[in-house]
């Protein structure tokens, strides 16, 4: 059994990084998850008791017995680089309070594994991405509702997230969206007179009242409208176009992303928009452009 003191270590650690807008809700239960796994593992490992002192005697060795368990029983590489990561932090977090030198769990190295890269849709598709999901309901509300999100995924660069967090307050749509994203940042995003028009043509249709304090986007019995229809409606979308499963509301994000890139969008300016905290995630998508105009080129060059 995980000791008091550690239980409300790992309480304290993860309020404070809710204090200092670092991690979202989600981000904070997988933290939860992760550590608490990994003290169970050490418990049974070390043959210890679940405080302080078990952590203290922790060796690298240790670590990597950890580590081969999470494998074994199917961790993938990317959630085992995540799962130690949380460890990391709350060790680090615990170390300074508690004046153990935690060395050999702050060296351990995470397991490398081939980041994913962005799959975005080419422009012709992406348009016939939001044409086609309104045409997914036979009640014009719900089919402009669809349209309308699905369009400020695109023309906006927005997570599904943050498009479903507006309010009746954001309608009309001002020429520029305060967009509150993950930890908390804080972004302007332009808006596109399409996503306006687009927004203004559901706000117009839907049978709910919309106050300003309310969900913009409601589902059929007029609660908040949940995500997961938002993808069902593209699943069906995609596979009328046949598009790939990649086809998803993110993808919708990484196209907008991509095309601006395309277009010879600065990279410092598309990170802005999209709100990530590092260029390096952003610079991914110069890797898909790359790999894009590979593919072209080995099938029109002459010598390919």
């Amino acid at each position: 059994m995980i000791s008091p003191g550690l239980t409300d270590a790992l309480g304290r650690w993860l309020d404070g990084l809710a204090a200092m807008g670092g991690a979202a809700e989600n981000t904070r239960t997988a933290y939860r998850a992760d550590v608490l796994s990994w003290l169970a593992f050490l418990q049974g490992h070390l043959d210890e008791g679940g405080g302080t002192n078990m952590i203290a005697a922790v060796g690298l060795s240790d670590m990597r017995a950890w580590m081969a368990h999470e494998r074994g029983r199917g961790l993938g590489a990317r959630s085992l680089a995540r799962a130690l990561s949380s460890v990391k932090g709350f060790t680090r977090y615990l170390a300074e309070r508690e004046g153990f030198d935690p060395t050999a769990i702050l060296s351990t190295r995470a397991p490398k594994f081939q980041k994913k890269l962005p799959r975005p849709l080419d422009p012709d598709a992406a348009r016939a991405m939001i044409d086609t999901v309104e045409l997914q309901s036979d009640e014009a509300w719900i089919a402009s509702r669809d349209m309308a999100v699905v369009t400020l995924l695109y023309g906006c660069g927005l997570r599904i997230s943050e498009a479903l967090r507006l309010t009746g307050a954001d309608h009309p749509l001002p020429d520029a969206l305060l967009i509150h994203g993950k930890g908390g940042k804080e972004r302007q995003v332009p808006v596109l007179d399409a996503a306006r028009a687009a927004v203004s043509a559901y706000f117009a249709l839907c049978p709910y009242d919309l106050p300003a304090d309310g969900p913009l986007f409601r589902g059929a019995k007029g609660g908040a409208l949940n995500p997961r229809l938002v993808a069902k409606v593209m699943e069906r979308a995609r596979l009328q176009l046949g598009l790939p499963s990649t086809a998803t509301p993110h993808a919708m994000r990484h196209s907008f992303a991509t095309h601006l890139l395309e277009a010879g969008g600065d990279l410092r300016a598309i990170q802005e928009l999209l709100g990530h905290a590092s260029l390096s995630t952003t610079q991914a998508y110069t890797a898909v452009d790359t790999a894009r105009l590979l593919e072209v080129y080995s099938k029109a060059h002459p010598r390919a």
